[in-house]
C-alpha cells in the first residue's frame, strides 16, 4: 500500500511544496496537487519535479471542462517529461459553481465527457494523430462550427517520456464510480468511510469492473485522511481539526439539491445532519456546522490514535481495496510521522 499526501490550495502552497522533499524521504511514494479555483495544478507539478527525485506527483484534479483534450494531453506529456515518468493525470467534474462559475462554461454530460477525453488522451500519449466525433470533434469541420474548415488530424509533435501515463478519476455518483472502475486507472474518491463506503461505491465499482478491459489491471483507489498518532485525549482532540474541511464540502461546495458531498452524507446514513450542515454552513453559521459532523464519521475517515488503531484503520481501508492512503500529517514533526505510517503499513 502506497502513501500519498494532498498539497493544501490554500495559503502559498510553494511553502507546502517545499516539505515535500522531506516527506519523500520518509517515505511518502504520491504527492496530489489540487486546482479548484486557486492556482492551476501543473504550475505546482512542475515545480515539485524539480524538487522531488522520486515520488509520483498526481493532479487532483484537473476538470474536464476548462481545458481541451489536446491540452489535457499536452499537460499530461509535459509533466510526465518534466518528471522523468513521475506523473499521474486526475481528473474529474469539479461541479456547477465552479465550470460555470469560473470558467464560463456549460456544466454538461459529464460522463460521456470524461470517456471520450479518456480515450483521446491514450491515443495522444501513443503519438496517434487525435480523431473524435462524439462530445468533441476532432478535427473540427465547418458544419460544426469551424471558421476555414482547415483543420486536419494532428499527432502530439514532442515524444512523450511515457506511452501512457496513469488516469485517475475523481467520483463519487454512481455512474461516475462506474465509469472510473471501467476505464481508469485508479478511482479518487473522498470523505472516505470504509465501512460504509460499500452501501455507495459497491455496486457501481462492481458493474464496472465487469466491463473492464484486463489489460488495465486492477483498479487503484486513493483514500485516507487526517493522521495524528499518539496516545492519550490530547490526541483524539486533533479530530476537531478536521471537522471544518467536512462542513465545507457537506454544508459548503455546491447549493442545495446539488452538492456531491452532502448526497454521499445522506448515502452514509447521515440525512438529517447533511441537512442541518447545509443549512448552517450556507446561513455562515460555520461553527455551528462543523459541530454536528459526525464523530463516528470523523474518526472512521482519519488515523488519529495510537499506532495499534492506525494499524487497524489501515486493515480497515485496505480491505475496501484501497492502495494509496492519502493523509495529512498533523504534528510537530509531519515527515517522522509518514515514516512512521510507512512503518505500521509494512
Amino acid at each position: 500500500m502506497k502513501i500519498s499526501t494532498m498539497l493544501m490550495y490554500d495559503g502559498n502552497p510553494r511553502n507546502a511544496a517545499d516539505q515535500i522533499t522531506s516527506w519523500e524521504k520518509a517515505g511518502l511514494d504520491t504527492v496530489w496537487v489540487a486546482e479548484a479555483y486557486g492556482f492551476d495544478s501543473p504550475t505546482l507539478m512542475g515545480y515539485l519535479a524539480a524538487k522531488t527525485e522520486t515520488v509520483e506527483i498526481g493532479s487532483a484534479i484537473l476538470n474536464i471542462y476548462s481545458r481541451t483534450p489536446g491540452a489535457l494531453l499536452q499537460t499530461a506529456a509535459g509533466l510526465d517529461n518534466v518528471s522523468g515518468g513521475r506523473a499521474i493525470l486526475g481528473l474529474g467534474a469539479s461541479g456547477p459553481q465552479v465550470i460555470e462559475g469560473f470558467h464560463g462554461v456549460p456544466y454538461a454530460k459529464p460522463i460521456a465527457r470524461t470517456r471520450e477525453i479518456v480515450e483521446i488522451i491514450r491515443a495522444g500519449m501513443r503519438r496517434e494523430p487525435l480523431t473524435a466525433d462524439g462530445e468533441f470533434h476532432l478535427p473540427l469541420s465547418k458544419d460544426e462550427g469551424a471558421v476555414t474548415g482547415l483543420g486536419k488530424p494532428l499527432k502530439l509533435l514532442t515524444r512523450p517520456e511515457r506511452a501512457e501515463v496513469p488516469i485517475y478519476i475523481a467520483a463519487l455518483g454512481p455512474k461516475n464510480v462506474e465509469l472510473a472502475a471501467e476505464i481508469a486507472d485508479g478511482l479518487l474518491p473522498h470523505l472516505y468511510f470504509p465501512e460504509k463506503i460499500g452501501q455507495v461505491m459497491g455496486d457501481p465499482i462492481a458493474a464496472g469492473t465487469a466491463k473492464r478491459d484486463p489489460s488495465l489491471g486492477g483498479l487503484n483507489i486513493v483514500a485516507g485522511g487526517m493522521l495524528a498518532i499518539g496516545e492519550g485525549p490530547e490526541t483524539k482532540a486533533l479530530l476537531d481539526f478536521a471537522r471544518p474541511i467536512f462542513a465545507l464540502y457537506i454544508g459548503g461546495m455546491g447549493a442545495k439539491g446539488k452538492n456531491f458531498y452532502n448526497d454521499l452524507a445522506c448515502a452514509y446514513g447521515y440525512e438529517k445532519e447533511a441537512a442541518e450542515i447545509q443549512e448552517l454552513y450556507l446561513s455562515g453559521k460555520k461553527k455551528e456546522a462543523e459541530a454536528l459532523v459526525p464523530l463516528e464519521w470523523l474518526e472512521a475517515a482519519n488515523f488519529v490514535g495510537p499506532a495499534s488503531y492506525i494499524k487497524e484503520r489501515v486493515a480497515a481501508f485496505a480491505e475496501t481495496g484501497v492502495t494509496s492512503l492519502n493523509v495529512t500529517p498533523v504534528g510537530a514533526d509531519p515527515a517522522a510521522l509518514i515514516g512512521e505510517l510507512k512503518s505500521i503499513v509494512g
